[in-house]
């Protein structure tokens, strides 16, 4: 019997995944470059930074990919990209002035293998030569389908000590059906090849909620995962959204588990993935006892950010490349979402961040509600704010899904599928709990 309760009326309205609050939807273009450049220049020197930066290409497209990227078949379109990253990192850099401490560096996609090994190490140096970066944690996303023995050893030898790689599912069927196929042994292969440079952080991304996915396929899939033993694992569900994203629709929506069998696979891999021995982190994340993931889940010190539960707690996020996005303590801002469009701006010497968001008071108080909500379980409200917290969430009251520390909300073992619909009645974007008075 599943330790989850479900409760339709309680996840009917969808609701975002709070990797940033507000969330991207929320974002401007009455925001840009001017005001990117005043919150740089309000950095002060001892500020611990996280630094991302977006490669937006793949060998090979997935039809299910949300994300921003491209083909990466002509080499003259990577080039160019590569030398305008360069000089966005440049620009930053300069503003900053040597101030803030660089502790994390991750390079996300896309496909960051989708550039040559050379490439990925003269990108690495110019970050680590253009701020004040000594030893970060270094992550990179890849994609096993074309990672190589060279890539391991590069990544080895650059001093990266986490990568992380989407698996989806190993069920060969829907590997067709999601224009990703990759046979087990090529994950295997991959694995392997890190773990014998010594790159034991190894994250598998999987998802539920896919095409003819059953959930003997889904089984299936998590039990080959427990046995190649990833550090971490996140299970997320798909979302069809064929209008935003166009190659979706090559996917065949007539064959998508319903809200039952969805809500159903979350709770068989959170039941399977934790008997197994991970600590849950959060809704869909899940990470062995001793990885730096689960040992700030222990102490109560996760963070979100838009790559997901983090043990990164770096207040300023800045990101570069195409559609990356920049998180400081009042402002949200996202750089020009095309490659050519972003290679424009920076040729033309100006800080490419062309929407955004500016975060006043009451918008960092809801960011940080919502942030505890789903990364600690818990939030504590002054008391102007309680008895309007308590109105809205009563359902989930209710149903023993939250309860009441005198101040605290409390979230009650089995809430994790509503997690994000709880946090989301904070959401002043969306219907949310009123102002304090």
């Amino acid at each position: 019997m599943s330790m989850w309760t479900y409760y339709p009326e309680l996840l009917e309205r969808p609701v975002p995944r709070y990797t940033s609050y507000p969330t991207a939807l929320e974002f401007g273009d009455d925001v840009g470059a001017a005001d990117y450049a005043r919150a740089l220049d309000q950095v002060e020197s001892a500020t611990p930074l996280s630094l991302y930066v977006h490669i937006p290409f793949c060998e090979q497209i997935c039809w299910y990919c949300g994300c921003n990227t491209g083909a990466a078949g002509r080499k003259q379109r990577l080039t160019d990209y590569l030398a305008a990253l360069h000089a966005e990192i440049g620009a930053v850099a300069k503003r900053l002035g040597g101030r803030g401490r660089v502790q994390h560096i991750a390079f996300g996609g896309g496909s960051p293998n989708a550039v040559a090994p050379v490439d990925f190490v003269r990108l690495l140096d110019r970050l680590l030569t253009a701020f004040d970066a000594s030893k970060p944690d270094i992550s990179i996303e890849i994609d096993p389908r074309n990672f190589t023995a060279e890539w391991a050893l590069v990544l080895a030898a650059s001093n990266v000590g986490r990568v992380s790689m989407g698996v989806q599912t190993f069920a060969p069927q829907i590997q067709q059906a999601i224009g990703r196929v990759q046979p087990l042994a090529d994950i295997e292969a991959a694995v392997a090849a890190l773990r014998l440079r010594g790159i034991d952080a190894i994250n598998f991304d999987l998802m539920y909620g896919l095409p003819g996915q059953s959930m003997a396929d889904l089984g299936a899939t998590l039990d080959e995962t427990i046995r190649i033993a990833p550090s971490r694992i996140a299970l997320f569900g798909y979302a069809h959204l064929p209008a935003m994203i166009p190659r979706q629709r090559r996917i065949d929506a007539s064959d998508l588990p319903d809200d039952r069998l969805r809500f159903e696979q979350a709770a068989h891999g959170f039941e399977r993935l934790t008997g197994a021995g991970y600590v849950p982190v959060g809704f869909d994340h899940f990470a062995k006892p001793g990885d730096s993931l689960a040992i700030v889940a222990e102490a109560g010190r996760v963070n979100r950010n838009f790559q997901g539960f983090t043990a990164d707690d770096a207040p300023v996020l800045l990101g570069f490349g195409a559609s990356a996005i920049s998180k400081l303590p009042e402002l949200i801002v996202q750089n020009e979402k095309k490659a050519g469009p972003y290679r424009d701006l920076i040729g033309s010497g100006m800080l490419p961040a062309t929407r955004g968001v500016r975060l006043d008071a009451e918008d960092q108080w809801r960011g940080h509600i919502i942030r505890a909500i789903l990364c600690q379980g818990r939030a504590r409200f002054g008391p102007d704010r309680v008895a309007a917290a308590r109105h809205a969430l009563s359902g989930f009251e209710q149903r023993k899904l939250i309860r009441w520390d005198d101040h605290e909300l409390i979230l009650c073992a089995g809430s994790q599928p509503y997690a994000r619909p709880i946090a989301a009645a904070f959401d002043q974007h969306r219907g949310a709990v009123p102002a304090a008075a």
